[in-house]
């Protein structure tokens, strides 16, 4: 079983060394980048291995590390839709890696925990929403690491082959905040079904967790990014310095806290 839910980090891991292995050989990096159909291939089974997962016996378990590998596979596929259109190269080399490892935390930290309102169509469409939302974020932040890269290699002059290939900075800062607006609406309305959640099934709106005080707080990291986008024009490195803090605040919203929950106090 071990070796089955490996293997998507084993594929991911495979696709990555594939994209990086003509720069080493000094031959630029083809239009295409990775074939579309091997990486819809690795998503597929990684799909496939995240339900036996999560799934186990017709219930649902569900922990920090399902959670990242969750985020992880849907900034994948909306990378992968994305790329069918426009020309990322570049951000394989950040994507793939990081998909290798994330797809692989499932198995070494496996702590998971039964949830108790699966059958619940609100919590179901909460859930949807949040995972959505995270992973539109995972791709931003992603988007901004290697936008930063672009610009410092810019800055000096010259590109490296693996980023030789990407759009200009001005098309990739307008997908960085297509990404975000996305993904702020549905934050959103992730914390809207969360507060009606709460309200019918523990009778009160809110609960002041860890989560729910860094789920608002990332909220208005990249609420805050977006008026001054509008307003003021916000744009470069204040711009990505506020998504990638705004994408870390919204990492400790669950990834952090369920991290204390299960690995420091070792609770399920």
């Amino acid at each position: 079983m071990i070796l089955i839910e490996l293997l998507p980090s084993a594929l991911y891991a495979a696709l990555a060394f594939w994209f990086m292995r003509p720069s080493r050989a000094g031959a630029h990096t083809a239009a295409g980048g990775v074939r579309p159909a091997a990486l819809a291939a690795a998503l597929l089974v990684h799909a496939a291995v995240l339900s036996l997962q999560i799934f186990p016996e017709g219930r649902m378990r569900f922990g920090a590390g399902d959670a990242l590998a969750v985020m992880t596979w849907l900034a994948l596929v909306f990378y992968w839709i994305e790329s069918l259109s426009s020309r990322l190269d570049g951000l394989h080399m950040l994507a793939l890696p990081a998909a290798a490892i994330c797809a692989a935390v499932p198995v070494i930290w496996p702590g998971r925990h039964d949830i108790g309102n699966a059958d619940n169509l609100l919590f179901r469409a909460h859930f949807v929403m949040a995972m959505t939302a995270y992973s539109l974020f995972t791709l931003a932040a992603l988007h901004a690491m290697l936008m930063s890269a672009v610009e410092r290699n810019l800055h000096r002059g010259r590109l490296i082959r693996l980023l030789d290939n990407m759009p200009p900075l001005l098309v990739m800062e307008g997908l960085l905040f297509r990404l975000i607006t996305i993904a702020f609406v549905l934050l959103s309305a992730t914390l809207i079904t969360g507060i009606a959640f709460s309200e019918q099934v523990f009778g009160k709106p809110l609960a002041f967790s860890h989560k729910t005080v860094f789920a608002i707080l990332a909220w208005v990291v990249f609420g805050t990014l977006l008026v001054g986008r509008h307003f003021r024009g916000w744009r470069g490195r204040l711009a990505l310095r506020w998504t990638l803090g705004g994408f870390f605040v919204l990492l400790l919203a669950y990834i952090g806290t369920q991290f204390v929950l299960e690995v420091v106090l070792g609770r399920a």
